[in-house]
């Protein structure tokens, strides 16, 4: 069986870090779309506006494999490629550099700030680790080969050169990266550690919190106390899986939710955009990642250089 074809390259250069919007024309229903421009209409004025499709239509903002403009009027032409740029919302800068821990021609390791997003979503465009590195480093290909939550810090994989990226994504896949973070949370002497917490959590799409249900374990975290002073403790986590908030799960399931975190024990409203109170990050710190690079074959082992607010003195 043959496989789809490759898209073509787009045309369009990245804006601040992010990629244009690829559309492929697809198959209609005879006669449904007549041109372009009803097609468009269609598929976009619901979301943005007939109106704003019209005037980007005006302006020249969709173009075809060759870069040129797309007439509104051009005959419908299923199968075929437009790119577009769309509109960026207003983002609240995060006022946190990326650093770079490393860099080769495979890979870059960054160390993510809290509360900024590692890949384009929702609302968080161009505050994302991605852009800011693209932009940065001046390489357009760079893609994460993992994410990290939003408002966890710490590090990130980004690989350069787009044939690899599977090969250091399956390194993730088949957990043959050892991951150690950091975390501050309440200390509680009836808690006893070291232990190791399983469980099966669920994440719904669109539902802020995960959830722990009866069932096959499908989560496993390596708890370890540190230190503990004024009520407080500072913990090492090692996930040996990785579903979404695993180590904010597993650490409120014990009763040691970590500090500063606006999910668990309980969701706490959202802030507006531009409203986030950076002076309170959670305190959750990817700081060790250690594997064998699938590519050069040499063994890394990379540690963040930043440092978790509440354990100030370390």
């Amino acid at each position: 069986m043959r496989g789809r074809a490759k898209p073509p390259a787009a045309p369009l250069p990245q804006r601040s870090g992010v990629d244009p919007v690829r559309v492929r024309l697809p198959q209609d229903p005879v006669g449904a779309w007549p041109t372009v421009r009803d097609h468009l209409l269609d598929r976009f004025g619901g979301a943005i506006g007939a109106g704003r499709v019209e005037a980007m239509l005006a302006e020249g903002r969709f173009v075809g494999a060759d870069g040129v403009a797309v007439g509104a009027d051009e005959p419908y032409t299923a199968g075929r490629h437009l790119w577009f740029h769309r509109d960026f919302a207003p983002e609240a800068p995060v006022p946190f550099p990326v650093g770079v821990v490393h860099r080769d021609e495979h890979v870059v390791v960054a160390d993510k700030p809290h509360f900024l997003a590692t890949t384009p979503r929702g609302r968080h465009i161009t505050e994302t680790a991605v852009a800011r590195l693209r932009a940065h480093l001046g390489i357009a290909e760079l893609q994460p080969a993992h994410r990290l939550d939003r408002l966890t810090a710490g590090l990130v994989l980004f690989v350069v050169r787009p044939e690899e990226r599977g090969a250091y994504q399956t390194l993730f896949r088949d957990r043959l990266v050892r991951k150690e973070y950091e975390a501050v949370a309440p200390y509680d002497p009836e808690v006893a550690l070291p232990r190791t917490v399983r469980g099966r959590i669920v994440k719904e799409r669109g539902v802020m919190a995960a959830r722990v249900e009866p069932g096959e374990a499908n989560s496993e975290s390596r708890i370890e106390l540190l230190e503990h002073r004024a009520g407080l403790g500072r913990y090492r986590l090692l996930p040996a899986t990785g579903r979404t908030h695993q180590l904010r799960v597993h650490m409120n399931a014990l009763g040691l939710p970590l500090v500063h975190d606006p999910v668990y024990p309980a969701v706490l409203p959202e802030p507006e955009p531009g409203g986030e109170d950076y002076t309170r990050p959670l305190q959750l710190l990817a700081r060790v990642l250690e594997f064998t690079d699938p590519v050069t074959g040499r063994p890394h082992r990379f540690e963040s250089g930043l440092r978790l607010s509440e354990w100030p003195d370390r």
